[in-house]
């Protein structure tokens, strides 16, 4: 089949999982169009063929905190930059190669694209969890009206799929019919990477409002912390004390994360669902007024996985400490399992839309 799959810009872990997608669709002998935003278009284009760059919308930060003045203040610029100019060259483009099926990882255009042509478009993402499965009253407390928007938007994002695959690093019942929950999509760096347990707490922060997290940490000096993000412009590793700063290297990190003795990062859900599988307690941040990073820390804490804190202060940095061999012990439950079961249902809804078509 011809497949058109479209990723989402915002978020490096679209592109990540689309990166393990991608390489089986081919092996399985479809022809494959990518059309991506942002970041992902840099991080896709060099590694498959026909990647075609579409502009998105991406989120503004400020402080920790999505910025929604920032955020539309930038989508005023895009729009008078010129991209519907480019939406337009894109969906000339896409009727140029006349998919059979659409697959988009919370990519708007390719999904309105199947809905306009009744095409199968199928989601596969982490943040249709937030809509489309139930979830225990712990992780909604004081949050519903951050939910009930929250659900809002990703229903405009990708209003009406054939079939609705969710990756998932908790087990929650769908809410909603055309809806399957899988686990974690990982790169095969992660389920190759021998696991141990060193010294070392792997650290991962690129926002700005965490600059004064190394003060904290080397309140800690029996502990070396390896920290990625706070210093982008690096070429080589720079220690001073117990801190150590790495410069950005796939391989590198995920040695450190298979190693640590626990993570403190954001709450995105790649670096979640790759930390449980290699059994690892986690610190989560999650970005104030992004509600499915709420959830994922939330989650952790509720799983007994680890703790959350909108704020890193040493009380928080020490209580998570204290508990690292409860969680690991908690985490002993958690399978480790690949990525076959999501492969297994693409398998099964390609048989049933080749059926239909």
């Amino acid at each position: 089949m011809k497949i058109l799959y479209g990723v989402v810009g915002d978020g490096m872990g679209h592109a990540i999982r689309s990166s393990v997608v991608l390489p089986k669709l081919i092996e399985w002998g479809h022809e494959i169009q990518i059309v991506a935003s942002g970041r992902a278009h840099e991080f896709l284009e060099p590694r498959f063929a026909d990647v075609t760059q579409i502009w998105g919308m991406a989120i503004t930060m400020a402080d920790n905190k999505v910025d929604v003045v920032g955020t539309a203040v930038d989508m005023l610029k895009g729009a008078a930059s010129g991209w519907p100019e480019n939406v337009r060259q894109y969906m000339a483009m896409t009727e140029e190669f006349a998919p059979d099926i659409v697959i988009t990882d919370f990519e708007t255009w390719s999904a309105l694209f199947g809905n306009l042509h009744n095409l199968p478009v199928l989601s596969v993402d982490n943040i249709q969890a937030v809509r489309r499965l139930w979830h225990p009253p712990e992780i909604l407390r004081g949050r519903k009206s951050e939910w009930r928007l929250a659900k809002s938007v990703i229903k405009a994002k990708i209003p009406s799929a054939y079939h609705y695959l969710v990756t998932s690093f908790f087990d929650a019942e769908p809410r909603k019919h055309r809806t399957t929950v899988v686990p974690p999509i990982l790169r095969q760096q992660v389920l190759d990477a021998p696991i141990s347990v060193e010294d070392h707490v792997l650290v991962y922060q690129t926002s700005m409002t965490f600059a004064d997290l190394p003060e904290v940490l080397k309140q800690f000096g029996d502990i070396p912390f390896r920290i990625y993000g706070l210093r982008r412009d690096l070429t080589e590793e720079q220690t001073e004390g117990n801190l150590t700063f790495c410069p950005f290297s796939e391989d590198g990190f995920v040695a450190d994360l298979a190693s640590c003795r626990g993570v403190i990062a954001s709450a995105g859900f790649t670096l979640i669902g790759e930390a449980l599988h290699l059994h690892k307690p986690m610190l989560a941040t999650p970005v104030r007024g992004q509600f499915e990073q709420v959830m994922n820390a939330r989650y952790l804490d509720y799983l007994g996985f680890g703790l959350h804190d909108e704020e890193l202060d040493e009380f928080t940095v020490r209580a998570f400490l204290n508990q690292l061999e409860t969680f690991r012990n908690n985490l002993e439950s958690y399978p480790r399992r690949g990525n076959d079961i999501l492969f297994d249902e693409l398998l099964g809804l390609f048989d049933r839309i080749a059926a239909d078509i």
